[in-house]
């Protein structure tokens, strides 16, 4: 079978169902959407712009939903491109013991539609990815592409990720939230700058100290004829002149 674009389906179908298009019309955004479609509409491989975009993410969603339709989201995390870009088409992430409930791996093990959501929170960007999944164990060479070499944990499998759609959403009410490395990162400048500044204000204080210390030097009188412009009398130990 062919992809949707190659056999002439609009890729956003994997999204845009017949209900869906029917919701779309009754509220008035089908046109705008039949036009988007009409120029080529979402894409179904990984652009460069998308890899480079799943390079910098350290975490993302992913969804799945069981034989019954039943959807379950679990949260993955890790340093940012753990995500891996294997091809044009495939995603892989090392898959780490947590609480060992294997929710995603029971819903993928009967129903392989699979969804992976990516939240920019600084730069306001969310991407969408629409697929299909799968769980591999025992495969180190998959492995070895997968985990970072300074990452203490042992990986228990790896998901595989097979890309057939994604969107890019629009920033509306998305608030800026910034990870801890980019707190640093900005923190940083800004505690190098005051550093700085605190420098330059310690070093015009010193020199502001000096000059007024000079000025005072000036100021003061060397001898007592300098403050009186006279010569002071001479006392002679009497309360009376001569006479």
């Amino acid at each position: 079978m062919g992809s949707r674009r190659e056999t002439g389906v609009p890729i956003s179908d994997i999204a845009f169902t017949p209900a869906v298009k029917a919701v779309q019309e009754r509220k008035g955004s089908r046109k705008g959407y039949a036009k988007m479609e009409a120029k080529g509409g979402w894409n179904d491989i990984v652009t460069d712009d998308l890899a480079a975009f799943i390079k910098e993410r350290d975490s993302f969603y992913i969804g799945t939903a069981n034989a019954e339709g039943q959807p379950y989201i679990q949260h993955r995390g890790g340093k940012p491109g753990f995500l891996k870009v294997l091809d044009e088409t495939t995603l892989a992430f090392a898959d780490f013991k947590g609480n060992r409930q294997y929710i995603t791996a029971g819903n993928l093990a009967e129903n392989d539609k699979a969804y992976i959501f990516l939240m920019d929170y600084a730069n306001r960007r969310r991407i969408k990815i629409w697929g299909r999944a799968r769980v591999v164990e025992d495969d180190p060479d998959l492995m070895a592409r997968l985990v970072d070499a300074d990452y203490a944990a042992v990986p228990e499998q790896a998901i595989v990720f097979t890309l057939e759609a994604w969107d890019v959403n629009c920033p509306q009410h998305i608030p800026r939230r910034y990870t801890e490395a980019q707190i640093a990162d900005r923190v940083g400048g800004l505690e190098s700058r005051i550093a700085e500044l605190e420098a330059e204000r310690d070093g015009l204080r010193d020199r502001l100290s000096h000059q007024n210390r000079a000025h005072r030097d000036l100021a003061r009188p060397s001898d007592p004829k300098e403050s009186t412009g006279r010569e002071r009398p001479e006392c002679n130990g009497t309360h009376g002149g001569a006479g």
